[in-house]
């Protein structure tokens, strides 16, 4: 499959650089797999750290050009190393080694085809626990294809019901549409939730959200859109975390965090859809603070 980056075309942005030469795509990634972290990350929803954490890997650069990543160093300036398909192999072990729940994919769309490499190699060596593929949404339903026999959890972010906020905020066309179909498909795969008797997510797909200021409107079609389009057993992770950070200082919508009014709003409207599984991140909470605020 790594032959395919001699054009690349993995995501929908379909820029057909020839990774394979390291000319780098939109995305920023190149013929090697680079990755900025692998660590225990016990912070993420309770059913996916756990107790013991889950065992992430963030990799590096991203197919969206978001201008309030709060990971910006990774994702827009590519910070990381470089290493062999081998050596992420490795890292999949070590990692289950540390008894975490799960192997979580951040950002992992625009290194697929070397990601699938590492995992068949891994299972080799015995790796057994559960997969989870932490996306931002934006990608090709055949992507999530090809994917579909090694990954058991999907993370995907719903950022956008307005592709004019896509296009100003994130730098990519029509990502209502595509992230719908991705979505959709990933729940044509799953078809199912399951937990363990520690309450963590083996097999499932949890659609996470972001709240921005002054965007509400946003949030509600999103919201709308989960609650009539996905199973009742789905989770929703509704993330209130935003702060302005990398480019949201200089716009002058996005340079201030919520209010307590805006986050009301929309944990109102969130009660108001009644949703079945999920989680609701307080207003002013950091990531490893989230709280279940209702009933799963």
């Amino acid at each position: 499959m790594i032959e395919k980056l001699e054009k690349c075309k993995l995501c929908p942005r379909e820029c057909g650089g020839n990774r394979l030469e390291n000319k780098i795509g939109m995305c920023g990634g190149g013929a090697n797999v680079k990755i900025a972290l692998a660590s225990i990350h016990k912070f993420e929803e309770p059913c996916i750290s756990g107790t013991r954490g889950s065992g992430t890997v963030f990799f590096s650069n991203c197919n969206l050009k978001c201008k309030f990543c709060q990971n910006y160093e990774i994702s827009q300036q590519g910070r990381g190393k470089e290493i062999t398909i081998e050596e992420l192999s490795d890292t999949f072990l070590m990692l289950q080694e540390k008894g975490v729940h799960n192997i979580n994919l951040v950002s992992p769309t625009i290194y697929v085809y070397q990601i699938i490499e590492a995992l068949q190699i891994a299972r080799q060596k015995g790796l057994h626990i559960p997969i989870v593929y932490n996306t931002n949404g934006y990608e090709k339903e055949e992507t999530i294809e090809l994917i579909k026999d090694y990954v058991d959890v999907y993370l995907p972010d719903l950022k956008y019901a307005s592709n004019n906020l896509a296009k100003k905020y994130s730098g990519v066309d029509h990502y209502f549409e595509i992230a719908k179909k991705c979505i959709l498909k990933i729940q044509e795969q799953v078809k199912e939730v399951k937990i363990n008797e520690e309450g963590i997510m083996e097999k499932g797909l949890m659609v996470r959200h972001l709240i921005l200021p002054n965007y509400l409107y946003n949030s509600k079609y999103v919201l709308k859109w989960m609650k009539e389009n996905l199973k009742d057993d789905t989770y929703v992770s509704i993330m209130a975390q935003y702060f302005p950070t990398y480019l949201a200082n200089k716009i002058e919508k996005l340079n201030r965090k919520l209010t307590i009014k805006e986050y009301k709003e929309i944990e109102k409207y969130v009660y108001f859809l009644n949703f079945k599984n999920g989680y609701f991140q307080e207003l002013g909470m950091q990531e490893e603070e989230y709280l279940p605020k209702w009933e799963f």
